[in-house]
């Protein structure tokens, strides 16, 4: 990306985000005023890259004179990188609208490019959270009472926000706790995910007896470990366990009855060895390349 058109996209996000809460017509003419002081230094100091981005909103908002404006301005190379090819495009929008001038400059440009400024461009759609729904007879098996129930809703509706598989989380939870969100255990885990006091406090979680929260703290948590193991669910699991330390040191799954028997129950209600996971979550365990070694 072209330095120039970062900070036109930089200055056009910052510059007049109350302008554009008019309507467009409205709107495109406040910025068209603002660029053109901009330009000419009329009661401000002149920024010709200011100006320039603030022609490029409004002439998003379809202003034929921006389009112009910004046109010369790239012809020339003026407040930005000269570019005859972007400049024609503008000299095309304006023409097309039948801005006069604008058309006579057509007769001595190039033909038009197809890129436009980051400014003029839509942001791109966002993409969808991709998480597995909730099998009917594993929902069914865990779903026995009302509480039980307003437990899977709210891992339902939590999980996408994570990126976490749901079915993974309710095997989690099935696992530790059997759906007692007042759960505690002798290492005084505690609720519905079994969170730990260093472990809740490590991911925000106040109340551990609260469904919510505890859901919340462990599906942050879970994410962190797959993230940690790159999507593999055994260590992941076994992670969760007996934590991330203990597999580090014994390089994969510890020798530990309690946590074997553990991963062995997740897997047989989830059923999967591999998870997506986000790789800016956290930087990798440093024993995977071990583990792949191993493997291959």
């Amino acid at each position: 990306m072209k330095p120039v058109r970062l900070a036109l996209l930089m200055v056009a996000c910052c510059a007049s985000a109350p302008v554009l809460a008019l309507e467009p017509e409205a709107a495109a003419r406040s910025l068209l005023a603002e660029a053109r002081s901009f330009e000419h230094g009329e009661g401000v100091r002149r920024d010709t890259a200011r100006a320039a981005a603030l022609y490029c909103q409004a002439a998003k908002l379809g202003d034929a004179e921006a389009q112009f404006n910004l046109a010369w301005m790239y012809a020339n190379g003026r407040g930005v990188e000269r570019d005859d090819a972007l400049a024609a495009t503008f000299f095309d929008l304006a023409a097309r609208q039948g801005h006069e001038h604008a058309q006579r400059m057509l007769r001595f440009t190039g033909a038009p490019t197809r890129e436009l400024p980051l400014c003029m461009q839509d942001p791109p759609e966002p993409e969808p959270v991709m998480t597995a729904d909730i099998d009917p007879d594993l929902e069914a098996a865990f779903g026995t009472t009302a509480d039980r129930k307003r437990v899977i809703e709210i891992v339902r509706e939590l999980a996408p926000h994570f990126d976490i598989d749901p079915q993974l989380v309710l095997a989690v939870i099935g696992t530790e706790s059997n759906f007692n969100p007042k759960a505690r255990s002798p290492k005084n885990a505690q609720g519905l995910m079994q969170l730990i006091p260093e472990t809740a406090q490590r991911f925000n979680v106040r109340d551990t007896f609260d469904p919510v929260q505890n859901i919340r703290g462990g599906m942050a948590y879970l994410r962190w470990l797959l993230a940690y193991f790159e999507g593999d669910v055994v260590l992941a699991t076994a992670g969760y366990n007996a934590g991330e330390g203990a597999v580090d040191r014994y390089k994969g799954v510890p020798p530990y009855r309690e946590t074997r028997e553990y991963v062995k129950r997740i897997q047989t209600l989830f059923r999967k060895t591999e998870h997506r996971y986000d790789q800016n979550v956290t930087t990798p365990s440093p024993v995977l390349r071990t583990l792949v070694s191993r493997r291959g």
